[in-house]
């Protein structure tokens, strides 16, 4: 197993919205904390093998993809050879090669089938090849999605242990939660992707806090029609 931990943040932020999504909803309609348990634990598993599923079966489809295009440049370097060659130097050519140097890079190219493959791949078609294993992303996607989709329930875990029925005091809680959550995945974010780490946190705090509001508004309106 190996973790992917782009797939992992994917899911961290993907958990932590929809999930305090929910509850803000409840909240706002004013409903029992069981009802937001209940409904936060089976977005959790529900909605997290939905996008688990899911990535599985997109990583799957563009690995099927990308070796489907590899095979058909393999066939096209068998029996296309001077038209493949053409396509190098063209390629060659609009990055400034010319003459004798434009020449002996088609040349080396073409002489290793392989890199002469991975070069169509990558220059023609742009595509890059990895060793991505589905599984992988979608147990990584699942993983997060669950271990930080769950803060937004543990003071309602915690308050109904203690006998406490109130749901506006536990909300306040999972809204500090949430809202840390939000920034620190974001900050791992920027660090993976080599960005501001106080920014990408910020965004991500945005970005979940907009959906929480949204969440709240609607569960709020919802409770004021219906009572």
């Amino acid at each position: 197993m190996k973790w992917h931990f782009d797939d992992f943040i994917y899911g961290s932020i993907d958990g932590a919205v929809t999930t305090f999504a929910i509850v803000a909803g409840v909240v706002g309609a004013a409903l029992p904390a069981g009802i937001i348990l209940i409904l936060g634990f089976a977005n959790l598993f529900a909605d997290g093998f939905s996008m688990a599923a899911a990535n599985y079966q997109a990583s799957k489809a563009r690995n099927e993809f990308v070796q489907m295009k590899r095979r058909q440049e393999e066939w096209e370097i068998d029996n296309l050879a001077e038209q493949e060659r053409d396509e190098i130097r063209e390629i060659y050519r609009e990055k400034g090669f010319k003459d004798e140097l434009l020449e002996d890079v088609v040349r080396i190219i073409t002489s290793r089938r392989k890199v002469w493959v991975d070069t169509m791949m990558k220059e023609e078609l742009g595509l890059i090849e990895n060793e991505r294993n589905p599984m992988d992303s979608s147990v990584s996607t699942f993983v997060g999605f669950n271990i930080i989709g769950i803060i937004p329930l543990i003071p309602f875990m915690i308050f109904m242990m203690m006998g406490i029925d109130t749901n506006s005091e536990a909300f306040i809680y999972s809204t500090i939660f949430v809202l840390a959550a939000f920034f620190l995945v974001g900050m791992i974010k920027g660090k993976i992707v080599k960005k501001s780490m106080m920014y990408s946190g910020i965004i991500t705090l945005i970005i979940g806090g907009i959906a929480a509001i949204v969440a709240y508004m609607v569960g709020y309106g919802l409770n004021f029609l219906v009572s």
